[in-house]
């Protein structure tokens, strides 16, 4: 069995497709014979050499991660961001719903992507991210490559290869989404807006969320794309004190505050608190 979605990879070394005589599920080999294994948990390491200047989440980040998301208390932005996507793709005969080749960029477990494979059966992907833990939950989902990767970096994947590529909170490297993108491909960015999470970070150290994100979203990305749509997605949350930290700690917060301080500066009430994210979608000229 070859390794998932490896039609959609190339060598980050050398650009080169890959040997299929030497590579394998576990093993990917390219035509310059550079060679990259995956670890037990199934994901592979592209980050070779001097690796990234970027902090990845840790494993109690993830963790925390996984917590929060189990809830469902983000299960509406998922929802809403399949159907974004199957609406991206809903002029082919399948109406949207069929196979696709998805890029998941800062992919984390790979949450948003398991609700895009659902709406989409057959598809295959690929989920970046820096985070080895992360992308351990990530490789568990099927016709999944996880890859360990800087997305500031040129992206070790084929041109032209993808139909979709979905940035949920994550960096945006938009000239290399539309080299991997096909002519008439989309590109689905889920930003948050000022308002997101306004009760909770007025109480604990969360990042502001600056005005305009949606607006730097289509005009960052280059006359390669052009602007299909732009939807506002806002739903309560009432969250535990458990819910509340872990969802701190599972973003930026979790690098230099521990659950532990986070919990000190709740009450013992639940939070209230709105989730306000806008879902941009691009079209690939």
């Amino acid at each position: 069995m070859p390794f998932p979605a490896v039609e959609l990879l190339r060598c980050p070394v050398c650009r080169n497709g890959w040997d299929g005589s030497k590579s394998s599920e576990r093993t990917l080999v390219c035509a310059s014979e550079h060679r990259f294994d995956a670890a037990r948990q199934g994901y592979v390491n592209f980050l070779t050499g001097r690796g990234t200047r970027f902090l990845p989440d840790s494993a109690e980040m993830v963790a925390a991660r996984e917590r929060f998301l189990a809830t469902g208390s983000y299960a509406p932005i998922a929802r809403a961001l399949a159907d974004a996507c199957a609406a991206a793709t809903a002029g082919d005969d399948d109406g949207g719903s069929g196979p696709r080749a998805i890029l998941d960029v800062g992919a984390g477990t790979g949450y948003y992507l398991d609700a895009l494979l659902e709406r989409m059966p057959g598809s295959r992907a690929v989920a970046l991210d820096i985070s080895k833990f992360a992308l351990r939950r990530a490789a568990k989902l099927p016709r999944t490559a996880a890859v360990v990767w800087d997305v500031w970096r040129e992206l070790p994947l084929e041109d032209a290869s993808l139909d979709l590529v979905v940035d949920v909170f994550a960096p945006r490297n938009f000239p290399e989404f539309a080299r991997a993108l096909r002519s008439g491909g989309a590109a689905c960015i889920v930003t948050p807006s000022p308002d997101h999470l306004a009760a909770l970070r007025g109480l604990l150290p969360m990042l502001d969320v600056p005005t305009g994100k949606a607006e730097a979203v289509a005009t960052s990305a280059g006359p390669e794309f052009e602007a299909a749509s732009v939807r506002l997605v806002r739903f309560p949350l009432v969250l535990t004190r458990e819910a509340a930290a872990d969802l701190a700690v599972m973003g930026p917060a979790g690098h230099h505050s521990s659950r532990e301080t986070i919990l000190s500066l709740l009450g013992e009430d639940q939070v209230q608190t709105e989730g306000v994210v806008e879902i941009t979608v691009l079209r690939r000229r």
